[in-house]
């Protein structure tokens, strides 16, 4: 790309006291007795102060919380009028205010994670195209390389032998083309059947419209892939009729129909009903909008990062995305702009009707399963060839203040990668857990083998010393 040398740089206990209260009380002469024993009491109480006082100052280290010195802060919102979700944490702030305690980079240091992946600083989002490719993991992913603070969205990239260890690399692409000045959003990789890469992703124009663009690597050859290139005819999709300029973004992988075409679904809405478009593609250049929807759920509002994918009802692999047939249900996932979080559902997939069933109807997308009931968002799976596994990987959008993430100087973290496959007992959902390679973070182990429990036992495991580590609300 025409800038990539210029992008390397840039990589680099207190209360609120009760007011004054007034008694009313019959006025009459105290006795002596009285005053001598309220004399005393005084004495003794304020003796009982001094020795308190003292006593606290020998323990000083603990930290005061003093409310008084809690610091009023505007709230902006970030993302909304470009077109995307909300990226500015507001659980306390929807009168557009808040407060923040002022922090010292002492007490943020601890917050930076060992091993959940994140850049050197700044913000970050969506993940973004994952792929395995010659030997190495690739993750790109939304990133603001001037603050942590959402904004000035480009792709970050990394790579990584194992998931665990990564080699930040230069930005991958950035916002320098009319079609994506306002940002590089969030895309899916394709690998084709020869072994060459389409990258597809949502652009931000100009004019704050969201359009899809196509990139592929400079040298194909490199295994980092370092340099990309953007298709000199982009955008190759704009929204289309009956469509908002603002509610068209997200492409999925491609996944390979029986003609030989490729496919592809993008999220959107029409009022309050979710959907997801589909497309038709012999080149990634030219399309056709199919009729109809892959699928629709009404009152879920604005389907961001849709997700598409197959699992195999008989085995505990996982699948390439263009997989199909009776053995077979198929995932679909959306993230729900209007709530913040993702759902999925189990269905059916009739690739010649262009139609997603889902098995239950109450348990459709945006109102019944999600992959996790905690901060996770915009999630994103890829088909790892190498070692025939469905990988999931999402953002952590973390619940700090904006404030607390300037004075740290970075914002949000990926999830643990995980494993996706079918669950056969329940046949209901899927199941996750993190990818094999986490166990490579054990200094040590023990196995307990033949331990019989019983319904309602407890059974002592001598598991030697350990460390907690505690969740602080």
């Amino acid at each position: 790309m025409d800038s990539i040398n210029d992008l390397e740089d840039a990589n680099q206990g207190s209360y609120t006291p009760l007011l004054d209260q007034t008694t009313t009380t019959t006025q009459r002469k105290p006795s002596k007795g009285l005053l001598t024993f309220s004399g005393v009491l005084v004495l003794c109480i304020g003796m009982a102060l001094i020795v308190n006082h003292n006593h606290r100052s020998d323990h000083n280290q603990i930290p005061k919380l003093e409310i008084e010195k809690l610091k009023p802060v505007d709230v902006i919102s970030r993302g909304v009028s470009q077109g995307v979700s909300e990226k500015n944490f507001r659980l306390f702030s929807d009168d557009g205010t808040s407060s923040s305690y002022p922090w010292t980079n002492n007490m943020l240091s601890w917050q930076r994670t060992a091993f959940h992946f994140q850049p050197d600083k700044n913000w970050m989002n969506d993940p973004n195209g994952p792929l395995f490719y010659k030997g190495w993991y690739h993750f790109f992913y939304q990133y603001n390389p001037n603050g942590a603070v959402w904004g000035d969205i480009v792709w970050g990239h990394a790579v990584s032998k194992d998931m665990i260890n990564w080699l930040h690399l230069p930005l991958a692409m950035v916002a320098d083309k009319w079609y994506d000045i306002n940002g590089v959003w969030t895309g899916s990789a394709t690998i084709l059947p020869d072994g060459s890469i389409v990258m597809l992703y949502t652009g931000s124009t100009n004019e704050s419209v969201q359009v899809q663009n196509l990139a592929y690597p400079a040298d194909p050859s490199d295994p980092l892939l370092i340099n990309w290139v953007k298709y000199s005819g982009n955008p190759v999709l704009v929204p289309p009729p009956g469509i908002d300029m603002k509610d068209f973004r997200d492409p999925t992988t491609a996944w390979l129909t029986p003609n030989g075409d490729w496919r592809i679904t993008i999220g959107s809405k029409v009022n309050k009903t979710g959907i997801s478009l589909v497309y038709d593609t012999k080149d990634f250049i030219n399309y056709t909008l199919l009729d109809g929807w892959l699928h629709q759920v009404p009152g879920t509002g604005m389907w961001e990062c849709i997700d598409f994918y197959p699992v195999s009802l008989t085995e505990m692999n996982g699948l390439d995305t263009s997989v199909n047939g009776p053995e077979v249900k198929h995932v679909l996932k959306a993230s729900l702009d209007d709530d913040k979080n993702d759902y999925y559902a189990l269905g059916s997939y009739d690739i010649k009707k262009d139609v997603w069933t889902p098995d239950n109807p109450e348990l459709d997308v945006g109102i019944g399963l999600r992959y996790d009931y905690g901060k996770f968002y915009a999630s994103k799976t890829f088909y790892d060839q190498n070692k025939h596994r469905r990988i999931l990987w999402g953002w952590t959008g973390e619940t700090d203040s904006e404030y607390a993430d300037v004075k740290k100087g970075w914002a949000s973290l990926q999830t643990v990668p995980r494993v996706v496959v079918f669950d056969h007992k329940t046949k209901t959902n899927v199941l996750q857990w993190p990818v094999e390679e986490v166990e490579s973070l054990r200094s040590n182990k023990r196995e307990f083998n033949k331990v019989k429990l019983g319904a309602g036992s407890i059974v002592p495991l001598d598991v030697g010393r350990a460390s907690q580590v505690c969740d602080f609300l």
